[in-house]
Formats: C-alpha cells, structure tokens, sequence
C-alpha cells in the first residue's frame, strides 16, 4: 500500500466546500477513481483545530499512482488548480508505505 498525506488549513466560509470536494466521495476521490490502483480517500478533521484537515491518499503501489498521474496529469493539475482557493494553506506530509 502506498498512501500519499497532505494536511490544508481552510478558512471557515470555505469548509463545507473543501469537504464536498475532498472526502471520500468527492471530485479528487472521483478523479482518482478513474485509475488503476486507487483504494481510496480518508479525510480526517482535527479535533482540537476544526480548520484543520488531513487527507489520506491509497494506492496499490507507488507505480499506480505515477500511471495515474501520466494519463490524469493535465485533469490532475487543473482540478488542483481551481481548488487552491479552498484552503488558506497546502502541505505534503508525507509519501508512506505500508510495512509488514
């Protein structure tokens, strides 16, 4: 499993927004979805800072994803693009894999 976590700070007037476009049912886990090797979307929000919101990303394989970003690359950064407004701050945690 390969899972790819990002955290975004989002300004109130945009969280209902950020969660309809980022949750598990939403336009990336639907544009993901479109590949080979998704497993899925988990959208986290922290308790103590509810402006505060983690995703995380699963793949198969790191593989899987880089063939998602060839055939989805242009979708990938247009969808990135036009949801920047949503979050005041975007940041790469981290690319995991699972251990045995």
């Amino acid at each position: 499993m390969y899972t790819i976590v990002w955290q975004f700070t989002v300004e109130q007037r945009n969280v209902n927004a950020f969660v309809a476009a980022y949750g598990p049912a939403g336009d990336w886990a639907r544009l993901f979805g479109r590949a080979q090797g998704f497993r899925g979307t988990t959208l986290l929000r922290d308790a103590a800072d509810p402006l505060r919101f983690v995703t995380l990303d699963r793949w198969d394989s790191f593989e899987d994803f880089e063939r998602f970003r060839g055939e989805f690359g242009s979708a990938y950064v247009e969808m990135d693009t036009s949801f920047e407004r949503l979050s005041s701050a975007e940041q790469l945690i981290g690319r995991f894999t699972e251990e045995s």
